[in-house]
């Protein structure tokens, strides 16, 4: 099943002489349960597609169909809305409040979203993210692998459709770098988490299931789908 469809998707900045175009007529699906790398050199259009997959920014043409609804077509309110409860981010400075402590920051979106965290879900990513120890840590208390960390448990705590990740291992070092891949695999594979990564490790790009280049706008080469087993 696919869980993101992308159909002929376009961003234009600019206008005349000033135009760029970021993406250009841009298509392919995913499937529920994939690890996707997309790769490209900067300025290619990766990160624009990121944050148009995210909510974050607009497209100028195409269709963005997540998990069944097209976000191109939401408005700002219901966009922001479908943001907080089917996608999760994770970017590479983290982006933690500082006053608020590991559980307060893991559980924030679900408190803006007017929901009460489940707690047994709290206590199970905690564990799985080695922060159990960490729990009433303020983000200047933690190490930049544990604050990434605490920044994959907020993007998982309201079990998104589609996790996505900018160069999430791009402030840390290999050891951590290590890590982070490694947690999100094991997301990946144990709940069927569906993960899209921008980046420029190569280490991250190899292990994904599937490699999308993007160069000038454009999807080069796509090493295709692998097929995933539902859990």
């Amino acid at each position: 099943m696919n869980i993101l469809e992308i159909k002929n998707l376009s961003k234009v900045y600019g206008k005349g002489e000033t135009e760029v175009k970021a993406l250009d007529n841009v298509s392919f699906d995913v499937e529920q349960g994939e690890f996707v790398a997309i790769v490209g050199p900067s300025g290619s259009g990766k990160s624009t597609l990121l944050h148009i997959l995210g909510g974050v920014d607009s497209p100028t043409s195409g269709t963005v169909n997540i998990a069944g609804t097209d976000i191109s077509k939401l408005n700002e309110t219901k966009l922001a809305i479908f943001r907080r409860r089917q996608i999760g981010l994770i970017y590479q400075f983290y982006n933690l409040i500082p006053i608020l402590n590991v559980e307060e920051n893991m559980t924030l979106p679900l408190l803006l979203d007017g929901k009460k965290p489940d707690k047994k879900l709290l206590k199970d990513l905690l564990e799985k993210l080695g922060l159990t120890e960490r729990l009433k840590h303020l983000p200047n208390q933690l190490s930049g692998g544990q604050q990434q960390r605490v920044s994959i448990g907020r993007a998982l705590m309201n079990n998104p459709a589609l996790l996505l990740a900018d160069e999430p291992t791009g402030n840390l070092d290999s050891e951590n770098s290590k890590e982070i891949v490694s947690l999100l695999r094991k997301f990946n594979k144990e709940n069927n988490q569906t993960v899209i990564i921008i980046t420029h490790d190569e280490r991250i790009a190899l292990s994904a299931d599937r490699v999308i280049t993007i160069e000038d706008g454009h999807i080069t080469k796509d090493s295709g789908r692998v097929e995933v087993s539902a859990v």
